[in-house]
């Protein structure tokens, strides 16, 4: 195949996701003690969550927009207290920073390094992580994500979208992820290249079909099946 630019997911692919997003709860349940102590009572922490797993059922219109479900959830909640003054700025800036304070694989930053010194590379999320705080923005060429393409993968236009960015024929794109429905089956479709991160070395699930052009075990390997 020839490769000429990658799309990189992000979440799990570069970093584990989920210390991060724990540890932007617990920030944000602490400020909410310190600022707002009955609307911490009311809604501790898995309160909280299962509240924003309710508005992401009732709000399948937004399931490309994280940031949004999350400041309606913040509003409900404080409307559950009587409040309807909400700081959703002051709350997000708590929750984002947390969130975006994510600790690398260990072969993440060398093999992006690595790539990004031979190709364009453009981050493609789901998810709603900002590279300048992460402090890798300085290795994409782009940064397409959900919320701003209006559609989330594995959606074939999240995809065209970075084809079009990149001014690459998505024949010519390798996609990279960790997640085989969003990443692998949803860049097949749209005629991209793939490369699943498999760091549990799982077996390729048969009900998604063909399986994956690469299934590498980090990205230190795909730095180096690239160079190859």
């Amino acid at each position: 195949m020839e490769i000429l630019a990658l799309t990189v997911d992000l979440d799990d692919t570069l970093w584990p996701v989920m210390p991060a997003l724990e540890q932007a709860d617990r920030d944000l349940d602490a400020y909410l003690h310190q600022h707002h102590p009955d609307v911490a009572r009311r809604w501790p922490i898995p309160a909280m969550r299962e509240l924003r797993a309710q508005v992401a059922i009732e709000r399948a219109d937004l399931a490309h927009d994280f940031t949004t479900q999350r400041h309606i959830t913040m509003q409900r909640a404080f409307a559950a207290c009587g409040l309807d003054d909400v700081p959703l700025q002051a709350l997000w800036d708590v929750y984002f920073t947390a969130r975006n304070r994510v600790e690398l694989y260990p072969d993440a930053l060398p093999a992006l390094e690595r790539i990004a010194r031979r190709y364009p590379v453009a981050s493609l999320t789901n998810g709603n992580a900002d590279l300048e705080l992460v402090g890798i923005r300085a290795h994409f060429a782009f940064h397409i994500c959900a919320r701003d393409t209006g559609v989330a993968k594995p959606d074939k236009r999240i995809f065209h979208a970075a084809a079009d960015l990149l001014n690459v024929s998505p024949q010519n794109i390798l996609h990279v992820g960790d997640d085989a429905e969003l990443d692998v089956v949803g860049a097949r479709a749209a005629g991209l290249r793939t490369a699943w991160i498999n760091r549990e070395r799982a077996l390729w699930p048969q009900a998604l079909g063909t399986a994956p052009d690469l299934d590498l075990p980090d990205l230190a390997a795909l730095a180096a099946w690239l160079e190859a």
